[in-house]
């Protein structure tokens, strides 16, 4: 055995102890062709407000579509696309969105500003929109790297709420989770795992085109939920993420290609744009793989809408 494989291998136990069964999910929706946009978001600082107005803008162009002239059946927006990235950002910055499961949630009556935003734009675009990922403040006090989900009638959906499931151990040397991938800036070197908790749920929502599973950034890692996102159903699994310049060249876009021939499904990653003057400087690169793990749409590291075309694979 590798030295040190079982301390690598203890999270995976200890993340699916959470889940001690696993049902069977409905059967999924035909699968339809449809057009994927991807917002690699860049401007983001310290003013959530300014923040909010931006990302706004750029779901408007998005929802506009290509120069091709086909509109996106789905939007996607990065991780933590309302905030600076990092640990020390995110209890600043986190928002109470009073979501509870099996329970009916009025999106517009939330105190989140963010969700209030997204649930407003998916409604006037009538597009269904991924809401990347917030840092959300629950009633007990604890922190959650948490992403929502929104129809085209603006109605959250009944599986808003995915909260990334897996953290980040500095010892690991990898990437993020629960909250920032680690640079050398001396506020963020703090394991995320200390700062944000784990979530408790694999999730996925339907469209009327498809099947998408949900992740967030880190989870990527842990072939487990991908696996169990595809045998229940899921056509495609999106993970808001953001990757550093250590591990982005290293594991970006080897992680997602296998993650999709495992599983034999559409994958995708929608980081920031890189900004070098941040605490935290995201690889970008946001891309789309194939069931053949195939790149099928790439963007630099420059703020950018990634369009592509989801069809059957051969």
């Amino acid at each position: 055995m590798f030295l040190g494989l079982d301390r690598h291998l203890r999270p995976i136990a200890r993340l699916f102890a959470r889940f001690p069964t696993l049902t069977m999910a409905a059967a999924p929706p035909p699968f339809k062709p449809f057009t994927l946009a991807l917002i690699q978001l860049g401007h983001v600082g310290d003013d959530k407000t300014a923040n909010l107005k931006h990302a706004r803008e750029m779901i408007l162009k998005a929802a506009a579509g290509a120069e091709s002239g086909s509109r996106p059946n789905l939007i996607v927006l990065p991780e933590v696309f309302n905030s600076p990235y990092g640990v020390s950002h995110f209890p600043k910055h986190a928002e109470t969105i009073g979501f509870t499961p099996g329970q009916s949630f009025d999106a517009s009556k939330s105190d989140s500003e963010s969700v209030k935003m997204l649930s407003s734009t998916a409604k006037e675009i009538g597009t269904w929109l991924l809401g990347g990922s917030i840092p959300e403040r629950t009633a007990d006090g604890k922190l959650y790297n948490s992403c929502t989900v929104y129809s085209p009638k603006g109605t959250s959906y009944d599986r808003i709420l995915h909260s990334q499931l897996t953290s980040f151990q500095e010892n690991l040397s990898l990437c993020i989770a629960k909250s920032t991938c680690l640079t050398s800036i001396s506020p963020d070197r703090l394991p995320s795992s200390e700062v944000l908790t784990g979530g408790s749920t694999m999730n996925f929502f339907d469209t009327e085109f498809a099947r998408i599973g949900l992740g967030i950034c880190y989870d990527v890692r842990f072939p487990e939920l991908a696996a169990v996102a595809a045998r229940q159903g899921c056509h495609m699994c999106i993970y808001p993420g953001a990757f550093n310049l250590t591990t982005g060249p290293l594991h970006w876009e080897l992680l997602q290609r296998a993650r999709a021939v495992d599983n034999q499904i559409f994958f995708s990653m929608c980081s920031p744009a890189r900004n070098m003057t941040a605490d935290y400087h995201a690889w970008g690169h946001t891309m789309v793989v194939d069931p053949m793990a195939r790149v099928i749409a790439e963007t630099q590291h420059d703020e950018d809408i990634l369009f592509a075309h989801i069809g059957k694979s051969l």
